[in-house]
């Protein structure tokens, strides 16, 4: 379980103020805050949890260089710290210890595919849905199974420490099905388990899916079951206990979305820079002060898009049409295109 914070009475203070509608007395009366960007800086490098091999979203290569969704985010907030997307250490994180990893302060942020719940909310705040997500299952396509309401009776590979653990008992509760779990405390070793037969059925994320079916052995001999059990909003989070530190990791998220609505890409962002439109002059720090309001310079966006480019460069490289998974964007479209992806404006 992970641990839960107590209120402290200035905290108390702080909450009933802002109840009672004043936001600048809450301020004021909140209890001293940590400087997590002061310790980043002075440490020289940004400490991200991520997963412990996920193709896709965080996987070190056969020379221990980490690529992926998740990593390019924190490669985003380095390039906003230091002006360079490498001053990253990346410290894999199992489902079991990413929350004590970062209570600990051994590292400042995870981004490794967790889902933002209620309870995870407590100690901990999210920076925003990076990946909506859904629970589903693989079988041997073999089997000839067309729904998961066919697993009847089956044996289904789970990893312990999550959210699917809890959304798979729910869901064969509900349609009065009867399975056996085997758990296990690391992705590859329950992937290890399905391929050898030990069970029936493998179930995470449905990206998670896609990128444990590239490392089987025989990847189209398995098949992803349609249904979709549940609801995975995906998305970095840090302590809570520093709201500069989760501002700053917001609105990273918030930059790479607000850049892809503007047309801002990587290859484009110097020529960009002399655009007249006033939206984009203020993303990229020719007008205005945000940056020096988060705590860095006015030129953070120019910095996070020569990193990694915008949200939708990403993921067509990690994950999309670019990648090896070619996993529709779907809900991860942009809110003007369809999708669920939607940022406040800079301004």
């Amino acid at each position: 379980m992970m641990p839960f914070l107590k209120m402290t009475a200035a905290g108390a203070l702080a909450l009933m103020a802002v109840t009672c509608g004043g936001l600048e007395q809450a301020l004021a009366q909140a209890p001293a805050q940590p400087k997590t960007i002061d310790a980043i800086k002075a440490r020289g490098t940004l400490n991200c949890g991520v997963g412990t091999g996920t193709p896709g979203f965080s996987n070190p290569d056969d020379k221990g260089v980490w690529t992926g969704f998740d990593v390019d985010y924190c490669r985003a907030v380095a390039a906003v710290l230091f002006n360079d997307p490498s001053k990253v250490t990346y410290k894999p994180t199992s489902a079991k210890d990413r929350f004590p990893a970062l209570q600990s302060g051994e590292v400042d942020l995870l981004s490794r595919t967790t889902t933002w719940t209620l309870s995870r909310d407590v100690g901990f705040v999210f920076a925003g849905v990076m990946y909506y997500d859904g629970q589903g299952f693989i079988v041997k396509k073999s089997l000839g199974l067309k729904s998961v309401k066919e697993l009847k009776g089956a044996t289904i590979c789970v990893q312990t420490g999550t959210t699917t653990e809890l959304n798979l008992a729910d869901y064969f509760r509900t349609n009065n099905l009867d399975y056996k779990s085997v758990v296990f405390e690391k992705p590859d070793e329950s992937v290890s388990a399905y391929e050898s037969g030990r069970c029936d059925a493998y179930t995470t994320d449905q990206s998670g899916l896609f990128s444990q079916r590239l490392k089987m052995k025989t990847p189209d001999d398995n098949v992803i079951l349609p249904e979709i059990i549940s609801k995975e909003p995906l998305g970095p989070l840090v302590r809570q206990g520093d709201f500069q530190w989760f501002t700053l990791t917001k609105w990273v998220y918030y930059a790479l979305i607000n850049a892809e609505e503007l047309g801002i890409t990587q290859k484009n962002v110097d020529e960009m820079l002399n655009s007249a439109n006033p939206e984009i002059k203020r993303v990229l720090g020719k007008d205005g002060d945000f940056g020096k309001s988060l705590g860095v310079d006015n030129d953070w966006i120019v910095r996070i898009v020569k990193a990694v480019g915008n949200y939708g460069e990403i993921y067509e490289r990690t994950l999309g049409e670019g990648s090896a998974l070619k996993i529709p964007r779907g809900h991860n479209r942009l809110w003007s295109k369809g999708g669920l992806q939607y940022a406040p404006p800079i301004r």
